[in-house]
């Protein structure tokens, strides 16, 4: 199987890397003919895309807060010395994953700008559209995870996602990425090419938004082998979190980003929804389900996610492991936020909750006759 591997990353880390090139943020929209360009083939063939040292970039620039315990998490205490809150408020804040964009050097950042367009011209060396639907499920949902990280952490400090635009376009909506000479944004590829055939839910949890609110950033870069596994990692911990489900006083609340995908995956948006939040419920869930009634997207967390929660802070504390002090200086509240985290995790394990297994016997969305894995 031949493998077409994209260089990011390089040992020098492209050092001086071509960086804030204009960008054709108000490109027309695809038209038909050009998203035709991008339908799965019939007949597809045995290539490859490694993707190891994306992955190996996640491993070191991605960490896990830890399943979700269902608890929201207090408002946390000022920075010792300041009125200002710094760092992560929300009760969302020990969900998910975070990615360390406070600690990336220009160099890095400029690899991440020379991974996306290696990943662009993957698309004129190798055909896409004639790989297994896998790989190139694969190949989307990484092309709109680096692109994302990589315009994120170009303009960190921010504190919202939302809030960054490109050339006066929202960030979800401008057409940065082209793939066989067509403009495309990060809101085109979910919509217009994976949306549109794949058939599962299931894919939406592999889209990062850059938001505590949405589904977690794997530590992993997916591939034809794992992306039915980490999809259904995705679903599991989303699903079973604060920040997708919750009773709202007996009214079932769900995330906001169900209402987004609900035209492609949801068409009878309640019933729809429910049967899917079913499917990847744990005890709790299930109950929570079962007292509820409807499904009203309203919960929502816009904050970016980082560690240090879209802002520089000026006041630093030293790390300190099993009471020893060490010389590595963070922000006070970035910190604090690790003891959270620390904390949490003694609680999982007092619990007896020291690990997390998933099986499934789903085939790639949208496809059939392809092998699942089994984690």
């Amino acid at each position: 199987m031949p493998f077409l591997p994209p260089h990011l990353l390089r040992t020098a880390l492209l050092a001086g890397a071509a960086f804030g090139l204009a960008l054709p943020a108000h490109a027309a929209a695809p038209t038909e003919a050009e998203l035709a360009t991008f339908e799965p083939s019939k007949t597809p063939n045995n290539d490859g895309i490694d993707y190891s040292i994306w992955d190996e970039a996640m491993k070191n620039i991605v960490i896990s807060m830890g399943p979700s315990l269902r608890e929201g998490a207090p408002r946390p205490d000022p920075s010792f010395g300041s009125r200002r809150q710094y760092g992560h408020v929300s009760r969302y804040r020990l969900e998910g994953t975070r990615v360390m964009f406070s600690f990336l050097d220009k160099d890095v950042i400029a690899s991440f700008t020379e991974y996306r367009k290696d990943l662009e011209n993957t698309a004129n060396i190798v055909d896409i559209q004639a790989l297994s639907r896998n790989e190139q499920l694969a190949y989307w949902i990484n092309l709109h995870n680096v692109a994302l990280v990589e315009q994120l952490a170009n303009a960190w400090p921010v504190r919202q996602p939302r809030e960054l635009k490109i050339d006066g376009v929202p960030l979800d909506d401008a057409r940065f990425i082209t793939v066989e000479g067509v403009k495309l944004s990060l809101r085109d590829i979910r919509e217009k090419i994976v949306y549109r055939h794949w058939n599962d839910p299931l894919v939406m949890y592999g889209f990062w938004r850059g938001e505590i609110g949405g589904p977690s950033l794997q530590r992993e870069a997916f591939n034809a082998e794992n992306v039915a596994r980490l999809l259904a990692r995705g679903a599991t911990d989303f699903v079973n979190s604060l920040r997708g489900t919750q009773d709202g006083g007996g009214t079932l609340q769900v995330s906001e980003f169900y209402r987004e995908a609900a035209p492609f995956f949801f068409p009878n948006f309640e019933a729809d929804l429910r049967a899917h939040l079913a499917r990847y419920a744990d005890e709790k869930t299930a109950a929570i389900l079962a007292q509820t009634r409807g499904a009203d997207p309203v919960v929502s967390e816009y904050d970016i996610a980082d560690l240090e929660g879209g802002v520089r802070e000026p006041t630093v504390t030293n790390i300190t492991t099993d009471g020893m002090s060490k010389s590595f200086r963070i922000p006070q509240a970035m910190a604090a936020l690790l003891k959270e985290r620390e904390t949490k995790f003694q609680e999982i394990i007092r619990r007896g909750r020291t690990g997390t297994v998933t099986m499934t016997n789903v085939a790639t969305p949208g496809a059939e006759g392809e092998p699942a894995e089994v984690e």
